[in-house]
């Protein structure tokens, strides 16, 4: 089961920030983490089997205070599969190779041998 957290925590400086997402991160069950809302003081948590409550204990034991907004289930929608289309046809066009002929013809005056 898929789901989607989201904790507000006070994240005041980006030394507060990378220690939130740090913590989060290595949370079991997380798949993502992301930072959320208008002045990035939310965290949005994607995972499988994550617990909410453990995971803002957490948090509020590394930073002071975490709290709970939104745990909800989220759907897998399937995306369609195309099948997968059949090779195309290749169409190979072979020109007939033109035919040479040769024909051995024997001189009809030999020479004389000029060896020595």
């Amino acid at each position: 089961m898929k789901q989607k957290i989201v904790l507000k925590v006070s994240m005041h400086c980006s030394k507060c920030r990378k220690k939130a997402l740090k913590v989060a991160a290595v949370a079991y069950g997380v798949t993502s983490v992301a930072l959320h809302g208008p002045e990035k003081d939310k965290l949005m948590i994607l995972g499988d089997g994550v617990d909410a409550a453990c995971l803002t204990e957490a948090l509020r034991k590394k930073l002071c205070h975490a709290s709970i907004e939104i745990v909800e289930e989220v759907k897998d929608t399937p995306k369609p599969v195309d099948p997968p289309k059949p090779p195309s046809p290749q169409i190979i066009i072979c020109q007939p190779q033109p035919f040479e002929y040769y024909r051995v013809v024997p001189d009809p005056t030999p020479a004389p041998c000029t060896i020595m």
